[in-house]
C-alpha cells in the first residue's frame, strides 16, 4: 500500500505544484473558455498554477483517455461535457470509462443550445414548426455539428419526443452549419446559443426556443422548448471538472469547496455570462447522478434513432 499512503500524504500539503486541467478542445471553444476562467480563479484562491491542457481529436475521447490514464493525485484534472456522455452511449469500446475512471468532483456551469430556422421557414414558435414538421414529412432538414454530436441528437431528441419526421444534414463543425442554415441552404439547427445569439438578434437567424430545463440567463426572451410546445424537452450544454479515479477524497473536498467558492465569485459570474454560460456548483455526488442521466438519456435516444458512429 505504499502508493496509497504516498497519495495521502500528497493529499494534505495539495496543491504544492501546478495543477493542469486537461480540457478535450480546441482554445477558444465553450469548454476552454469556461476551464480557463475557473483556472485563472482557483490559481488565485490556492497559490498555485492552473494550466488548461487542450487536447482535441477523436470527438473529446482523447483528452479523455490522457486525464483518465494520469495519475489520481490531483495535479491533473479533466473537464467533461455531454459529448462524453454522449460518446459513453455511443461508442461499445472506448479506451476509458466515464464512470470508471473518473470521480465527479462537481458540476461548474449549464449552457443553452437553442433552436434557430432560418427566416424564410413559416415558422414562429416551436408549435408552429411541429405543426410544419408533421404537414410535410421529412422534407423540413436540419443541420448538425456531425453524427453523433449534441446538435445532431438534440434534433433525434425533439423528432422523437414530437413525433415529427426531420431530415439530417451532418456538417463537418457547428461553423460550416450555422452558416448554411442563415444562408437558407438548410432550414433549422440546434446551435450553441453563444454563437447563434447575435444572428438571432440581427435578424439573421429565428430564435424559437433554448434548451434548458429554464430560459437561458443571457436570453430570456427566448421561451424554453419545454414551455413553447414540447413538454418534458431539456437538453444541456453542461461542463464540469472531474479527477482521475482514486483521487484522494481531501482532494476532491477541498477542490469542490475552491470551486464553489470561485463559481460564486462576482467576477466569475460575469465573465461567464458573457459566454451564456450560468454557473451552477453543486456536490460531486450530484454532478454523478447528472453524468448517469445522460448516458442513460443518450443510450435511449441513439438506440431510437439507430445511431452508429461515422
Amino acid at each position: 500500500m505504499p502508493a496509497l499512503s504516498s497519495l495521502v500524504a500528497q493529499a494534505q500539503g495539495w496543491p504544492s505544484k501546478p495543477v493542469r486541467i486537461v480540457a478535450a478542445s480546441s482554445p477558444g471553444s465553450g469548454v476552454d473558455l469556461v476551464a480557463r476562467v475557473l483556472a485563472q480563479k482557483l490559481g488565485e484562491q490556492l497559490g498555485q498554477p492552473f494550466t488548461v491542457d487542450n487536447r482535441a481529436g477523436a470527438g473529446g475521447n482523447l483528452g479523455a483517455e490522457i486525464a483518465a490514464r494520469s495519475l489520481p493525485d490531483g495535479y491533473t484534472l479533466f473537464m467533461g461535457t455531454p459529448a462524453h456522455a454522449i460518446n459513453a452511449a455511443l461508442y461499445r469500446k472506448l479506451g476509458y470509462d466515464l464512470l470508471r475512471d473518473f470521480t465527479p468532483v462537481s458540476l461548474a456551469t449549464t449552457g443553452h443550445y437553442v433552436l434557430v430556422v432560418n427566416p424564410s421557414v413559416p415558422a414562429r414558435s416551436v408549435r408552429e414548426l411541429v405543426a410544419l414538421a408533421r404537414a410535410s414529412p421529412g422534407r423540413l432538414t436540419y443541420a448538425s455539428a456531425g453524427t453523433g454530436n449534441a446538435t445532431h441528437l438534440a434534433g433525434e431528441l425533439l423528432r422523437s419526443m414530437a413525433g415529427v419526421d426531420l431530415l439530417h444534414v451532418p456538417y463537418k463543425g457547428s461553423g460550416p452549419a450555422l452558416s448554411d442554415v442563415i444562408a437558407g441552404h438548410a432550414d433549422l439547427m440546434f446551435a450553441n446559443l453563444t454563437a447563434a445569439l447575435p444572428h438571432i438578434r440581427a435578424g439573421r437567424l429565428r430564435g424559437l426556443g433554448t434548451t434548458g430545463s429554464s430560459r437561458a440567463v443571457s436570453a430570456r426572451e427566448l421561451p424554453t422548448i419545454a414551455e413553447a410546445g414540447v413538454p418534458g424537452y431539456a437538453v444541456g450544454a453542461w461542463y464540469g471538472v472531474l479527477a482521475p479515479a482514486g483521487t484522494p477524497e481531501e482532494i476532491v473536498s477541498r477542490l469542490n469547496a475552491e470551486l464553489g467558492r470561485a463559481l460564486r465569485a462576482p467576477d466569475t459570474r460575469a465573465r461567464l455570462a458573457a459566454d451564456a454560460a450560468d454557473p451552477a456548483p453543486g456536490t460531486p455526488a450530484e454532478f454523478g447522478r447528472l453524468i448517469q442521466s445522460e448516458i442513460a438519456t443518450w443510450t435511449r435516444v441513439i438506440a431510437q434513432a439507430g445511431i452508429r458512429p461515422e
